[in-house]
């Protein structure tokens, strides 16, 4: 039997589906103060007894963040000279929203229906990282070895903004020496053909806010006399983009879209996401694949004056923006509120504060997609399914891939086993049978072929690939 029959034939027996309900069964919602003894059980009870009989040496650490959740850093070093791959993954899960599920379902419990298996975390995160792990497990007990050396990173609280994260692979960044991170998050451009990003667009959230007195006034009394502080607000909202959200900060408009990147987003099939897309929106005279993948977007993502629920004859005295950038590299993320700043003085609107909470950011990240590692993953996920990999520059969302990036150094193959309709975030998360399934079979042949040398994206002196790696 072949690795990848091998992995067809567990995912058939339902082998990984056990082992998926008993992952959604642990309530690990890291938004949930009270869930942080799930937060640990997830660990404790699900992963370490499953990595030990792999013989990996798995230990939970203490957040560097003081009430943070915990993080398991598990290590199998076959050979300090074979290539060494760090594995991430999240075991928490955003809030259930129990009550807004449909009849029949539960976050908790993993119920199949056709090819959708329900579940809160069955795709955002659970199912992705045991997918990894299920495969590493298959190499062991076919070979009797990985051939390689694996350090497996999961974290409980990426849905929170992954504190610590970044603090613990400083402390910890001799022991999470690695050679590349191969790490499953996101979703697949496709839900039937696997894909490959190599970072993923940073996020600034911050707030606008004017505040001009206390409480609200009579709307005919001082109507035309009191400066309306949500309509001052429209207006400078209304100068960060023109009317169909391009972008007018100077400094929030990247330089980074190469004309290699466009040609690797032209080769992509269209957007979809299940629902009608706006045509004229965004930058003008570029495709939808370069908004996304490739460009920086401006977004409001609440506002708020007076009483919206019960509105009242009256003047408010304050209005609020939540407000979002979300951007690629070439954008510094340390400039992009001194930019506004500047650019709404410049329009008039010094009476706008700008308030940043700083704890919901994220960086841009982007591995060059003809990175040797890069190449040899797509070519080996080429061969275990029959189809190329889609491959984009980085992923239209966030993660902390700055954590692997920048703080351990590392180049990041991502290969994500969901798909954009999976109700990530949402009530009736699921993730698609036949995309695990494949996935499956795709991670355990490339551990396979990284356990032979077939596929080592490592290079000499001169930075060409390795004769071994079978290029």
């Amino acid at each position: 039997m072949t690795l990848t029959d091998a992995a067809a034939a567990l995912f058939d027996s339902g082998d990984f589906t056990a082992l998926l309900a008993r992952a959604v069964a642990i309530p690990s919602e890291s938004q949930d103060p009270a869930a942080a003894p799930h937060l640990r059980a997830y660990l404790d009870d699900v992963l370490l007894p499953l990595l030990a009989p792999m013989g990996f040496d798995g230990r939970v650490h203490d957040n560097p963040v003081a009430g943070a959740p915990p993080i398991l850093l598990a290590t199998r070093i076959e050979d300090p000279a074979l290539p060494t791959v760090l594995i991430y993954g999240h075991g928490d899960v955003i809030r259930a929203q129990s009550a807004d599920w449909r009849a029949g379902l539960s976050p908790f419990r993993l119920t199949a229906e056709g090819d959708r298996l329900y579940g809160r975390g069955a795709a955002d995160n659970k199912g992705q990282h045991l997918v990894n792990i299920a495969a590493l497990g298959l190499l062991i007990a076919e070979r009797g070895r990985l051939g390689f050396n694996a350090k497996l990173l999961i974290e409980m609280g990426e849905e929170t903004g992954s504190p610590g994260l970044d603090a613990f692979c400083a402390a910890e960044r001799q022991a999470l020496a690695a050679d590349v991170l191969i790490a499953s998050d996101g979703p697949r451009l496709a839900p039937d053909r696997p894909t490959i990003f190599t970072g993923a667009r940073g996020a600034k959230t911050f707030e606008l806010v004017v505040n001009l007195r206390a409480g609200a006034h009579h709307s005919g009394n001082f109507g035309g006399l009191l400066a309306d502080p949500a309509m001052i607000l429209a207006q400078a909202l209304a100068v960060i983009t023109d009317a169909r959200g391009a972008i007018r900060v100077p400094e929030w408009r990247p330089d980074s879209l190469t004309p290699r990147l466009r040609e690797i987003l032209a080769a992509l099939p269209p957007v979809e996401a299940g629902f009608a897309l706006s045509e004229q929106w965004g930058e003008p005279g570029l495709s939808p694949a370069e908004r996304v993948f490739g460009w920086n977007s401006f977004a409001i993502l609440a506002l708020h004056a007076g009483r919206p629920e019960a509105p009242v004859n009256a003047i408010a005295g304050s209005a609020r923006a939540t407000c979002q950038l979300r951007f690629v590299t070439g954008t510094d993320p340390r400039a992009i509120l001194p930019a506004l700043r500047r650019h709404l003085d410049a329009a008039g609107f010094g009476m706008v504060e700008i308030r940043d909470p700083g704890d919901s950011d994220f960086g841009a990240t982007r591995l060059d997609p003809d990175h040797p590692w890069v190449t040899a993953v797509a070519a080996a996920l080429e061969r275990a399914t029959g189809l190329r990999p889609h491959l984009l520059p980085n992923l239209g969302g966030s993660l902390p891939n700055g954590c692997f990036a920048e703080t351990l150094g590392l180049p990041t193959v991502w290969i994500p086993h969901s798909y954009a309709g999976c109700n990530q975030h949402a009530p009736d998360e699921h993730a698609l049978a036949p995309l695990l399934r494949q996935a499956l079979i795709a991670m355990t042949g490339l551990f396979g072929e990284i356990g032979d040398g077939r596929t080592d994206g490592r290079t000499n002196e001169t930075g060409r690939t390795r004769p071994e790696d079978g290029r």
